[in-house]
Protein backbone atom coordinates (compact mmCIF):
# COMPACT_ATOMS: atom_id res chain seq x y z
CA UNK A 1 0.00 0.00 0.00
CA UNK A 2 1.56 3.14 -0.96
CA UNK A 3 1.38 6.57 0.93
CA UNK A 4 2.42 9.09 -1.39
CA UNK A 5 5.55 9.82 0.59
CA UNK A 6 8.76 10.23 -0.73
CA UNK A 7 11.60 9.47 1.29
CA UNK A 8 15.77 10.51 -0.02
CA UNK A 9 18.89 9.02 1.08
CA UNK A 10 19.27 9.40 4.56
CA UNK A 11 15.36 9.60 5.86
CA UNK A 12 14.51 6.68 7.35
CA UNK A 13 10.19 6.36 8.12
CA UNK A 14 10.52 6.02 11.84
CA UNK A 15 12.36 9.20 12.05
CA UNK A 16 10.41 11.62 10.01
CA UNK A 17 6.15 12.98 10.11
CA UNK A 18 4.21 11.74 7.12
CA UNK A 19 3.46 15.57 6.31
CA UNK A 20 7.29 15.70 5.71
CA UNK A 21 7.44 17.93 8.94
CA UNK A 22 9.40 18.48 12.29
CA UNK A 23 11.41 14.82 13.98
CA UNK A 24 8.22 13.16 16.65
CA UNK A 25 9.11 14.01 20.12
CA UNK A 26 10.85 17.39 19.61
CA UNK A 27 8.87 20.40 20.35
CA UNK A 28 8.55 23.01 18.13
CA UNK A 29 11.08 25.97 19.08
CA UNK A 30 8.20 29.11 19.36
CA UNK A 31 6.42 26.77 21.97
CA UNK A 32 9.57 26.77 24.13
CA UNK A 33 10.48 29.93 23.85
CA UNK A 34 6.63 30.94 24.72
CA UNK A 35 6.66 28.37 27.84
CA UNK A 36 10.51 30.29 28.89
CA UNK A 37 8.54 34.04 28.56
CA UNK A 38 5.14 32.98 30.49
CA UNK A 39 7.66 31.34 33.03
CA UNK A 40 10.10 34.47 33.16
CA UNK A 41 6.56 36.74 33.59
CA UNK A 42 5.46 34.86 36.22
CA UNK A 43 8.68 35.23 38.47
CA UNK A 44 8.79 38.55 37.83
CA UNK A 45 4.82 38.50 39.38
CA UNK A 46 5.97 36.88 42.06
CA UNK A 47 8.86 39.23 42.51
CA UNK A 48 7.18 42.42 42.81
CA UNK A 49 4.74 40.67 44.87
CA UNK A 50 6.17 38.88 47.69
CA UNK A 51 6.36 41.48 50.36
CA UNK A 52 2.69 41.80 50.00
CA UNK A 53 1.85 38.21 50.08
CA UNK A 54 4.10 37.76 53.14
CA UNK A 55 2.89 40.60 55.13
CA UNK A 56 -0.83 38.90 54.30
CA UNK A 57 0.30 35.96 55.69
CA UNK A 58 2.19 37.33 58.99
CA UNK A 59 -1.27 39.13 59.57
CA UNK A 60 -3.43 36.45 58.98
CA UNK A 61 -1.75 33.72 60.58
CA UNK A 62 -1.33 36.22 63.87
CA UNK A 63 -5.04 36.29 63.78
CA UNK A 64 -5.52 32.49 62.94
CA UNK A 65 -3.46 31.73 66.06
CA UNK A 66 -5.48 33.69 68.23
CA UNK A 67 -8.67 32.91 67.10
CA UNK A 68 -7.60 29.17 67.44
CA UNK A 69 -6.06 29.20 70.68
CA UNK A 70 -9.33 30.94 72.28
CA UNK A 71 -11.71 28.57 70.51
CA UNK A 72 -9.47 25.33 71.14
CA UNK A 73 -8.54 26.35 75.04
CA UNK A 74 -11.26 28.73 76.22
CA UNK A 75 -14.20 27.49 74.47
CA UNK A 76 -12.71 24.00 74.96
CA UNK A 77 -13.19 22.88 70.96
CA UNK A 78 -11.91 20.53 68.65
CA UNK A 79 -8.84 22.01 66.50
CA UNK A 80 -11.08 20.36 63.45
CA UNK A 81 -13.67 23.00 64.52
CA UNK A 82 -11.44 25.99 65.31
CA UNK A 83 -10.11 25.69 61.19
CA UNK A 84 -13.97 25.71 60.00
CA UNK A 85 -14.59 29.13 62.22
CA UNK A 86 -11.15 30.52 60.56
CA UNK A 87 -11.80 29.57 57.37
CA UNK A 88 -15.04 31.27 57.32
CA UNK A 89 -13.53 34.32 58.66
CA UNK A 90 -13.35 36.42 55.80
CA UNK A 91 -9.12 36.40 55.48
CA UNK A 92 -9.58 36.04 52.02
CA UNK A 93 -7.00 34.11 50.03
CA UNK A 94 -4.48 33.59 53.08
CA UNK A 95 -7.39 31.72 55.12
CA UNK A 96 -7.09 28.56 52.92
CA UNK A 97 -3.85 28.72 53.07
CA UNK A 98 -3.28 28.28 56.66
CA UNK A 99 -2.03 24.99 59.15
CA UNK A 100 -3.00 24.72 62.20
CA UNK A 101 -1.71 23.11 65.40
CA UNK A 102 -1.60 22.87 68.56
CA UNK A 103 -0.11 21.62 72.00
CA UNK A 104 -2.35 20.73 74.62
CA UNK A 105 0.60 19.97 77.27
CA UNK A 106 2.01 23.54 76.51
CA UNK A 107 -1.69 25.04 75.53
CA UNK A 108 -0.26 26.59 72.31
CA UNK A 109 -1.43 26.79 68.63
CA UNK A 110 0.78 27.39 66.05
CA UNK A 111 -1.08 29.07 62.81
CA UNK A 112 1.55 28.76 59.89
CA UNK A 113 1.30 29.78 56.21
CA UNK A 114 3.49 27.50 54.24
CA UNK A 115 7.60 29.57 53.43
CA UNK A 116 6.03 32.93 54.72
CA UNK A 117 4.76 33.11 57.84
CA UNK A 118 4.26 31.56 61.06
CA UNK A 119 3.10 32.83 64.39
CA UNK A 120 2.07 30.67 67.86
CA UNK A 121 -0.26 31.80 70.93
CA UNK A 122 -0.23 30.57 74.18
CA UNK A 123 -3.14 30.02 76.52
CA UNK A 124 -2.36 31.89 80.35
CA UNK A 125 -4.54 31.88 82.92
CA UNK A 126 -6.32 34.46 83.99
CA UNK A 127 -4.97 36.33 80.70
CA UNK A 128 -6.63 34.30 77.97
CA UNK A 129 -4.34 33.85 74.41
CA UNK A 130 -1.36 36.04 73.78
CA UNK A 131 0.40 35.97 70.71
CA UNK A 132 4.27 35.54 70.92
CA UNK A 133 6.57 38.69 69.64
CA UNK A 134 6.90 38.84 66.24
CA UNK A 135 10.08 38.30 64.79
CA UNK A 136 11.78 39.91 61.60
Amino acid sequence: MATGTTYTAGDSPSRREPSGGAPAGKPARWLRNLLLLALLALVLLLGFSWPGLREQALIGSAYSAREACSCRFVSGQDLGTCKGLIAVAGLGRTGSLIWLSDDAGARTVKASVPLLASQTATFRPGRGCQLEPWTN
